[in-house]
This record gives C-alpha cells, structure tokens and sequence, in this order.
C-alpha cells in the first residue's frame, strides 16, 4: 500500500512538472507570435512619424483612424473582393478533386493503386515556385496572363498533392462496415461517396479548406508574376501598391497588413474546433 502511494506522489509530481514545461512554452510561443500583431495593429493607428517619436509598443497617443479611412478609399475592397473570389473558386474545386481522387486511393483495391498513391506522395517535393517560368508561359500561350483566372489553375494543381495525401490517410479511419451496411440496402459506389464518405470527411475537408485557404489568401509570386493590371491585382498585391504611393507612411503599410490578415485570424477562430478534429481524426485508426 506504502509503495503504491508511493508511485502515486511520483506520477503525480512528473505530470506538474510535464504541465509546468508545457504551459511555459505554451506563454513563450504566444508571446513570440503574437508580439509581431501586436506591433502591427498598434502602429497602424499612429501618424506618419509617431513611430519616431514614441515607443513603437506603447499605446497610440492620439488615436489616428484616418490611415484605415485612407487605405478603404483607396480601391482596398477591390483587391479584397477579387482575392474572395479566387480563394474561394480554387477551395471548391481543390476540396471536390481531392475528394474524388482520394475515395477510390482510400476505399478501393485496383492495379496500379499503390503507384498512383506514391506518385502524388512524390508530388509534394516538387517546390511550387520551381514552375513560375513553365506555367507564365502556358498562361500567356492560353491567353489568360493579366486574368484573374489564371491563379486558379495553379493554386489547385499545387494544393491537391498534400490534400489528396491528408484526405485519403483520413477516409482510412472510416469503418468500412458503414459501406458494407449501406451495399447490403442496394446503395452503389457513388451514393455511398456522397451519402456516407463524404459527409463524415467535413473534419478533413475543413482542414484542409483553412490550410490551403490562408496559403492561396496570402500567395504573391505567381499573383505578381501572372497579374499586371491594378484592377486585376489581388490582395497580396495590394501591399506593393500602397508602398509604392506611400513609401515612407509606414502606418497606412501596416493598416493594409492589419486588414488583410484579419478575414483569415477571423476564419481560423470560427472553425478552429474542425481544424483540430480534423487533424485529430487522421492520427486515429478507427
């Protein structure tokens, strides 16, 4: 009995002192990440040389709004509009081909499968900038360069690699016997993907729209490579347009970095519950 409280007090001093290390560095990582925001968001409302003037982490005196009035009549919600659209056609179209690519990957036996599967697992070594020459040159023989359609293609393309992977390991965890059950009541293939598979696949799914969703929202090489004109220009842009006019006001430069970065710090806030059972779910067989 001695020797079992004994281990008892040990267990229990080894996980206050485990709890112990992980809450420091759990405050050490947020105070890392977050002193960047934190610079940003309170700079963007100071005057063109207040940064000069007064520590860069003290709290603006006065309050200027008029960098966020300057930055909104100056075409922001253009670029912002025109960056929605792009993000959200390339997740609808990412999120359906990796779907259907990864159900038959995850759910079927067939020739070759296993050589598919280590192809697109070899897809994802391949640096996505590596191809910005190859695919300027098919844009401009397609006759899409300076459209904004021309992003779409290569942000799906360089997406679906990584997603398929993540998406077929997850549609394993799924009990086969809900298939069987579902054949059994005269259910095919296609009624079982979209009546049973694909509903139980919104964890992943929602991962992999928020992972690929902030990578596509803050993407700028092959944006500043395949766009020219302003009013096709999208977010990420929109940065190198501000600099241009207001080289030396670096608080309208960071008033555009705060309202950019704020849809996706809102996003990951609603479904951050997803994202971790998303990425939760993958590592559990089931």
């Amino acid at each position: 009995m001695q020797t079992k409280t004994v281990d008892y007090k040990k267990e229990k001093r080894k996980s206050v002192i485990a709890w112990t290390i992980a809450i420091i560095m759990a405050c050490f990582w947020l105070v890392l990440t977050l002193t960047p925001f934190v610079f940003m968001v309170l700079n963007s409302f100071r005057k063109q040389f207040d940064m000069l003037q007064q520590g860069v982490f003290h709290l603006p005196d006065p309050w200027y709004f008029l960098n966020y009035v300057e930055v909104v009549t100056h075409g922001f919600f253009g670029y912002f509009f025109r960056s929605v659209i792009v993000v959200a056609i390339s997740l609808v179209l990412m999120l359906l081909i990796s779907a259907f690519a990864a159900y038959p990957l995850a759910r079927m036996k067939f020739r070759f499968r296993g050589i598919i599967y280590a192809g697109i697992v070899a897809l994802m070594s391949v640096p996505m900038h590596v191809t910005l020459i190859p695919v300027f040159k098919l844009t401009t023989d397609m006759g899409l360069y300076d459209n904004l359609f021309s992003l779409i293609g290569p942000y799906v393309t360089f997406a679906l690699p990584m997603s398929v992977f993540i998406l077929t390991a997850f549609m394993m965890t799924i009990p086969k016997e809900l298939e069987e059950s579902a054949e059994i009541d005269g259910c095919g293939r296609f009624r079982n993907f979209f009546s049973i598979i694909l509903p139980l696949s919104k964890p992943g799914l929602s991962t992999l729209a928020i992972y690929n969703g902030v990578a596509t929202w803050n993407e700028f090489a092959f944006a500043n490579t395949l766009l020219q004109t302003a009013s096709h220009k999208t977010l990420p842009l929109a940065l190198g347009q501000f600099k241009g006019e207001h080289a030396l006001d670096i608080p309208i430069i960071l008033a555009v970095l705060t309202l950019s970065v704020l849809p996706m710090i809102i996003l990951f806030i609603v479904f951050q519950d997803k994202l971790v059972k998303g990425m939760m779910a993958g590592a559990v067989k089931g």
